[in-house]
């Protein structure tokens, strides 16, 4: 999709952090005419067909509960064909994150509703769990961009399903980010901007993007004004200030019990490696226990 406005990063912006889930939430799901292109732009992006979004219904926490703000957001649309599209950005994903994508993405097909004479199984649309990975690698290959779907593994058939997965991971583009804009497919560039749009290196490359993908230069218009609105940025910051702080006092409290294990362990005489396997601490931490 050629872009047709004009947007750039200027070298004294301080553009907020798209990966975060309240950021890439209020960049794709305000009642404008960029948020919907950029997000319609997104999702023709990811399947790999041009699809016009024309529906839009977000999970909205309440900003009151500490708790519920940590809920992930997802943006659940409809196409105007009909077909539903979840997406979520997951700056931090939990190891348990493709079960949980199969669980959503099931939940996302059967909510369709066939019931009544004039319809049949046939009727049913097809359905898109996208999650964008920011910071885990879950495959161990160096693809970036997989597509799962239901498939005989054993005879190599595809069931040929109305669902599914899509996973975008943003920790292997270290090759991708290389290739010169206009070798870059649209995925890519998509990628490439949500990754790298805070390093100042390489800002060049993202304005050459936006130049190139006018889907990507909306997201970005709407993103720098929600970065240029100091109150709109001090609530953004405000929520992932609280998702952070949460994390930490998770990895905190996971790290006490893993040396209060591993301590159990050495005194019980277990072998080091045996300690250092079974609790992932380092040595110089198990030592000094």
């Amino acid at each position: 999709m050629k872009k047709s406005t004009t947007s750039q990063v200027l070298r004294n912006d301080k553009p907020l952090d798209i990966r975060y889930d309240s950021v890439f939430k209020a960049v794709f799901t305000k009642d404008t005419p960029e948020s919907t292109g950029a997000l319609s732009g997104l999702v023709s992006a990811l399947i790999g067909r041009k699809l016009s979004i024309i529906s839009i219904n977000t999970n909205e926490p309440p900003p009151e509960d500490t708790r519920d703000r940590q809920v992930r957001f997802d943006i659940s649309c409809r196409a105007e064909n009909g077909e539903r599209i979840n997406v979520e950005m997951s700056f931090n994903p939990d190891a348990d994150e493709p079960i949980r994508l199969e669980f959503f993405a099931a939940k996302l097909f059967i909510g369709q509703d066939i019931r009544g004479t004039h319809k049949s199984y046939d009727d049913l649309k097809q359905t898109y769990q996208l999650a964008i990975l920011a910071k885990e690698q879950f495959f161990p290959d160096g693809v970036y961009l997989h597509f799962f779907e239901y498939y005989d593994t054993k005879n190599r058939i595809s069931l040929n399903s109305k669902t599914q997965i899509i996973t975008l991971e943003l920790t292997k583009l270290d090759e991708i980010v290389k290739k010169e804009t206009e070798e870059m497919s649209v995925s890519e560039c998509w990628a490439v901007y949500f990754e790298y749009l805070t390093d100042e290196s390489k800002r060049d490359k993202i304005n050459e993007i936006m130049k190139k993908e006018e889907g990507i230069a909306m997201a970005n218009q709407v993103l720098m004004n929600i970065s240029r609105d100091e109150v709109e940025s001090a609530r953004l910051l405000s929520e992932y200030k609280g998702q952070l702080d949460l994390q930490s006092k998770l990895v905190n409290a996971e790290r006490k019990i893993a040396k209060e294990i591993a301590l159990k362990m050495k005194t019980a005489g277990e072998p080091f490696e045996k300690i250092q396997s079974f609790t992932g601490l380092s040595p110089e931490t198990i030592a000094n226990l």
